[in-house]
Parts: structure tokens; C-alpha cells; sequence
């Protein structure tokens, strides 16, 4: 890290003359302290050990019952049949999910065509929140995931169409790409740990080996100007998850001449979700992640492996079965759309909302303007209470009404993409549950943590802001 990557909030160059933000002595000493390992959460080492090994193997199970039994979640039939299932799951991973050169070549493919791109195509500087561990100083972020993102259509489009790789391959190869994937999400995760020992850039270190790999052991990692725990949160999963969408569509087109109203959903869902990440990018170094979460195992591959190949199942299912079996009303599509655009419309305004009122902070007052810009983005002259430590809480725009407005609407799209193909297969709604799990532990998370940063001012926010997540209802 240079020292042209940390700057004072003094100034900035996007209109920014003087910090309007100033972290009070009082607030410095409560950072500090939240700054150290105070407890374990997961489990603890036991646990975070259940999870990086079980969530892989359920991750495998969940998509051979795709595949393979026509979405059924299959089980053994007896206490005899164990073993010969488990040979038999064993085997089509063995078959159809092995690590082959075919995924070696794709998946690094990507990851390093997607470092290339962060690397070259011009972006947008943005200065992150105050990162205590560094004297509450700022790190600077190159924010072009929008312009790599076009890229990467244009590329895969030119690819598909003169035959050089065809999309319609991605889905078929869905086993082999995801053993690469959690190899790269274990290996990354592994040999960022000792990067961090070796460069001794370590932080809120447990103590223990096994726990410190999963929660991570560094903060800001950079490759230049590239922030890779930034960089790996837009770039990769999402990247993965809406080519994976695009690749049933084309798997769809080839096999039936047409393209249902269901993949249609999940091609459109999907590149929301990846357009939204890539045009708001600037937004992310105001978030939780990227000035409090460490990049470990439970992040790196999250990112990796388990977010690409485990939220669009629906599209896994939809690709292997007949389309009368998920086949809606024509009012149903039309509910299904609208709730989709609708909890589109709110994850992406909240975000801006919080984002813009936290850059104004830091006297930040031009903001970016990519597509596409939504109506109520911005909150003029907002409420918000002045805390002791010196941060300000956001109680306007869709903050007035929750604390997290932006995870209900982001569960509501994560249950729509389950919901897409109806009761054909319960699978696919694995990423709404599994993600209002997260939800709520993270939450839990974060209001212990703000409880504790801001005492007093935190009992007056959560009066004037009562509901955790739907108003009225929690």
C-alpha cells in the first residue's frame, strides 16, 4: 500500500473543499477497541470448520439432485443403502465435476481477463469511509467495473457468435466450473492468510489458525490500484451469475427455438443485479465490507464458488427440464415482473440514498451519474442524528422507515429468483433462505457493533427508527 493510496479527508476531487465528518477522541478510542478480536462468532473454530467443509459438499449435492434427479432432493432408502449412495454421489462429481482443463481455462480465464480489465479501463476515483486500523485515514478506489462489465459483454458476444466459445457451454460445464471455483476459493483464502503473516499486515487476529483463515487475516489487499476484496465482490460472482443466466437462455434458444418467460425472468434478474453493482461501484467503499470485513475464507469464497453457483439454481433446474413444468399464467409473469422491478427499484435507491448521505459527510457533492439513475436516489437535505462518536445516522429517504430497507428488497429478489420456476423443485429457493440467514446474523452483527460505537445516540435512533427490517412487522 502507497501513500498515494491513503489520503486525509481534507480535500477531494469531486467538489469536495473541506471534511464535513470529524471522528470525536471519544469515537477514535471506541474504534480502536472494536478493532480488536473480542469474540468468536460462527461457532468458532469448530464451526467455521463445519462450514468450509460442509457447505462445499452441499453445494455439490444440491446441484447433482439439479441435474441429475429432476430437482428431488434424494436420500438414501435405508440404513443399507448409505454407502452405495454415497459411492454413488462420489460419482457423479468424479464424472461430471471434475477439475478438467476445459474449467481450468474458463474460470482462470475469467479471473485473470477481469483483473486485466480493472487494470486498464478508465474509472472513476472514489474515496472510501475513515479506516480506523490506518489512523482513520481513506483509501482511494478506482471504481470502472461498469466500463469492464461492457467489455466483458462485447468479448463474450464477439466469442459466441464466430464460434469461438459458445455460452451455451458455460451451463453444460456447471460441475467442472465449480470445483475450480471452490479451488480458487480455497486456495485464495489460504494463501491470503499467509500473506498477510509474511507481510505482518495481519488485524484482528483470534489466535487460532483454522478461525483466522475463515474470518481473514487483512483488511485492504491490493494489487496496485486494484482493492482485490472490491474487486472480488463485483467482479467475479456476479459476472459468473448473470453469463450463467445468459448461457440457460442461449442452452433454451438452441434446444426449443425460443427462450421461456422464466429464463427471460432470471437473464433480466441477474443483470440487474451485476449492472447495479458495476454502475453504483463507487458505492461500495461506504459499506461494511469493505472499511470492517476482513477478506477470508467466509468473503473470498463466498465470492469465489459460492455465490455464482449457488444463487441460480433456478437456472440449473430450468436448463435440464421441460418447460411445461414451470410454465405460469400470463398474470402470474406479469406479478412476478413487477415484484421483481419494484424490489429492484427500492435495493437500489436505499443503497444510493445511504451511500450518497455518507459521502456528503466526507463532503463528497458530486456524485456519479451512470445508467441508469433512478428517481429518489438522492436525499435533499436530510435527518439524521449527530452522534458522540461523530458518525451521522441516516433517518430520511427509505431510512425513515427501516434500518435495513435495502435487505428486504434484496430478499425479495433473492426469493424471486426461487420463485421463478414455482413448486417444480424446492432447491432453488435454497438462496432465499440460506440469504435471510445471512441477513439476520449480519444484522445482529452490526447492531451489537453499533451499540456499543454509539451508546446512547443508538437507543434515540432505534426510537425513531423502530423497525429492523418491515415496518410494523420486524
Amino acid at each position: 500500500m502507497t501513500a498515494t493510496d491513503l489520503r486525509k479527508r481534507a480535500t477531494n476531487s469531486h467538489g469536495a473543499s473541506e471534511s464535513v465528518l470529524k471522528i470525536s477522541e471519544h469515537g477514535k478510542k471506541l474504534d480502536e477497541r472494536l478493532d480488536k478480536h473480542q469474540s468468536y462468532e460462527f461457532g468458532g473454530p469448530w464451526g467455521v470448520f463445519a462450514i468450509m467443509t460442509g457447505f462445499p459438499l452441499l453445494m455439490y449435492y444440491l446441484w447433482i439432485c439439479l441435474w441429475f434427479y429432476d430437482g428431488k432432493l434424494v436420500h438414501p432408502s435405508s440404513v443399507d443403502n448409505i454407502q452405495p449412495f454415497l459411492w454413488k454421489m462420489w460419482n457423479h462429481v468424479k464424472t461430471d465435476a471434475s477439475p478438467n482443463v476445459y474449467a481450468w481455462k474458463v474460470y482462470s480465464g475469467n479471473i485473470f481477463f477481469q483483473l486485466f480489465l480493472a487494470s486498464v479501463m478508465p474509472g472513476w476515483k472514489q474515496e472510501g469511509l475513515p479506516v480506523p486500523s490506518l489512523g482513520h485515514k481513506t483509501l482511494m478506489y478506482n471504481c470502472n467495473a461498469i466500463w469492464s462489465l461492457y467489455a466483458t459483454m462485447i468479448t463474450a458476444a464477439c466469442l459466441h457468435y464466430t464460434g469461438t466459445f459458445r455460452l451455451t457451454e458455460i451451463i453444460d460445464n456447471y460441475g467442472h466450473l465449480m470445483t475450480v471455483a471452490m479451488i480458487w476459493g480455497f486456495g485464495v483464502s489460504f494463501g491470503m492468510y499467509f500473506w498477510a503473516v509474511a507481510t505482518r499486515t495481519t488485524i484482528r487476529m483470534s489466535g487460532n489458525f483454522l478461525y483466522d483463515v475463515f474470518m481473514g487475516a487483512i483488511l485492504n489487499p491490493r494489487i496496485g490500484s486494484i482493492d482485490l476484496k472490491m474487486w472480488a465482490e463485483v467482479r467475479v460472482p456476479w459476472v459468473i451469475v448473470f453469463f450463467l443466466a445468459v448461457s440457460g437462455a442461449c442452452k433454451q434458444y438452441e434446444e426449443l427455438g425460443y427462450v421461456t418467460p422464466n429464463m427471460a425472468f432470471m437473464c433480466l434478474a441477474t443483470w440487474f443485479y451485476i449492472n447495479a453493482c458495476a454502475k453504483g461501484e463507487e458505492l461500495i467503499p461506504q459499506t461494511w465490507d469493505m472499511y470492517h470485513e476482513k477478506w477470508g475464507f467466509m468473503v473470498i469464497f463466498w465470492n469465489l464458488a459460492g455465490v455464482p453457483f449457488s444463487y441460480v439454481y433456478s437456472v440449473v433446474y430450468m436448463a435440464s427440464q421441460d418447460p411445461s413444468k414451470y410454465q405460469f399464467s400470463t398474470s402470474t409473469y406479469v406479478l412476478m415482473y413487477t415484484v421483481l422491478c419494484t424490489a429492484y427499484y427500492i435495493w437500489d435507491t436505499s443503497m444510493a440514498q445511504k451511500s450518497h448521505f455518507k459521502m456528503e459527510t466526507q463532503g463528497i457533492t458530486t456524485f456519479r451519474k451512470t445508467f441508469p439513475q433512478l428517481p429518489w436516489n438522492h436525499v435533499k437535505n436530510p435527518t439524521y442524528i449527530q452522534t458522540q462518536h461523530g458518525n451521522r445516522l441516516l433517518t430520511s429517504g427509505w431510512w425513515a422507515y427501516s434500518r435495513k430497507p435495502n435487505y428486504v428488497a434484496d430478499w425479495t429478489m433473492a426469493f424471486c429468483w426461487g420463485a421463478i420456476v414455482g413448486s417444480a423443485s424446492i432447491i432453488p429457493y435454497f438462496y432465499s433462505v440460506f440469504f435471510i440467514t445471512v441477513l439476520i446474523h449480519r444484522t445482529t452483527r452490526d447492531f451489537e457493533r453499533c451499540a456499543i460505537k454509539y451508546g446512547k445516540d443508538w437507543e434515540k435512533y432505534c426510537q425513531i427508527v423502530p423497525a429492523k427490517f418491515i415496518p410494523g412487522i420486524y
